[in-house]
């Protein structure tokens, strides 16, 4: 009988790792005979690099570089020898995280410390650079980025504008005379699961930039010159911007990782499965385990579980799902392709209970579906 455990993290209860542990502890204490994979996954968000380090064993490269606001910061991002790959989280140099409550405003932010990172990541050899754009603290359409890797831009004058977000209404023109040479070199696969367009009511300034610190009459602004920013790459590179879903995500830099890095916008998830070969190890398995804190409808647009079923259904493998909570009906999981689902919730006797005691019934859970399912 052969398993494979897939989950994401309960987020502030177990990680996937300790997922795997409690249910590959239930499941051999009712039948030892059963082979184990355990393949715990992440969406390219938060604890993405824990999960690469499992499978692929990288090392972490700390770095300073600037922050949001120009300031020195330490950032680190994943460094695959093995697979001459790099894991860049942008939120790691150009994150909200890394700014306090009154210094976040994404007319004043730039991405120039990502750019640092993915310049320093080609210099170690990187040959492939995956980059998660979740959790900026920007809206400058990756020309901070941009900038740090040798792209200039100018205003009416000829002279090199600040890479901020408030600057985008001054581009007039792009130099791309100094660009690093090793750039055109190396493959970017960027991270992203939403859609929004760049400009408009749907996109990065009207959607986001108020969670970033804009003002209304400042995201009224940005949003202009996110339009200004997608005219003039269409008059200099010939690419309409507004046409491309996800051109949107994190405040333009999906825009910007297309035309400045000539990359191309992945689902995280479905980055991650490439990445630790996922597709080619669940081949003949008799069941996927998956789960994580709460099962929702977002869960299912994009997020890890949302990837397993894919993966699944392509190779005929039941899926059971072991969760904290599970907010959907029950046709709709059946519809999903999920075979068998538990809920810690449904077992703990509070939220609190259910948060410091997961790992507990989740091996009871375990032991539940193998009595079920796997003894005959």
């Amino acid at each position: 009988m052969k398993i494979i455990l897939a989950p994401d993290k309960y987020k502030g209860s177990l990680t996937g790792i300790q997922f795997c542990n409690a249910v590959t502890e239930g499941i051999l204490s009712i039948n030892p005979t059963s082979e184990i994979i355990n393949m715990p996954l992440a969406d390219g968000g938060d604890g993405t690099i824990e999960i690469l380090d499992y499978h692929l064993h990288g090392k972490n490269i700390k770095l300073e570089v600037e922050n949001p606001i120009f300031n020195p910061v330490d950032a680190n991002y994943f460094y695959m020898e093995s697979i001459d790959t790099a894991y860049i989280e942008m939120a790691e140099a150009s994150g909200m995280k890394l700014l306090r409550p009154e210094e976040q405003n994404c007319m004043y932010t730039t991405t120039f410390g990502t750019g640092k990172l993915i310049e320093d990541a080609i210099k170690k050899g990187a040959k492939t650079i995956v980059l998660g754009i979740g959790g900026s603290a920007t809206n400058d359409c990756g020309i901070g980025m941009a900038k740090a890797l040798g792209y200039d831009f100018l205003d009416k004058k000829g002279q090199t504008i600040i890479p901020i977000g408030k600057n985008l209404l001054k581009i007039d023109k792009i130099d791309t005379s100094n660009v690093i040479k090793s750039l055109d070199k190396v493959t970017f696969k960027v991270a992203c699961d939403v859609a929004n367009p760049l400009y408009g009511p749907d996109g990065a300034a009207f959607v986001y930039a108020p969670q970033k610190g804009a003002s209304p009459t400042q995201v009224k602004a940005l949003d202009r010159g996110l339009k200004h920013f997608s005219d003039i790459i269409t008059a200099q590179f010939g690419i309409d911007l507004q046409k491309i879903k996800g051109t949107g995500a994190a405040g333009g830099m999906g825009a910007g990782s297309l035309i400045f890095l000539n990359a191309k916008l992945f689902s995280g998830i479905d980055l991650v499965k490439e990445l630790i070969d996922f597709d080619h190890q669940i081949i003949e398995a008799d069941w996927i385990i998956t789960g994580e804190g709460k099962l929702d409808s977002q869960t299912l647009s994009g997020k890890t579980i949302h990837g397993v079923l894919s993966s699944a259904k392509k190779h005929n493998v039941p899926v059971a799902a072991l969760c904290g909570h599970i907010a959907l009906p029950e046709d709709a999981l059946k519809d999903f392709g999920i075979s068998y689902v538990d809920t810690v919730i449904d077992r703990a006797e509070s939220i609190k209970d259910a948060m410091n005691n997961s790992y507990t019934y989740l091996l009871k859970m375990a032991k539940d579906f193998a009595k079920k399912k796997l003894v005959k």
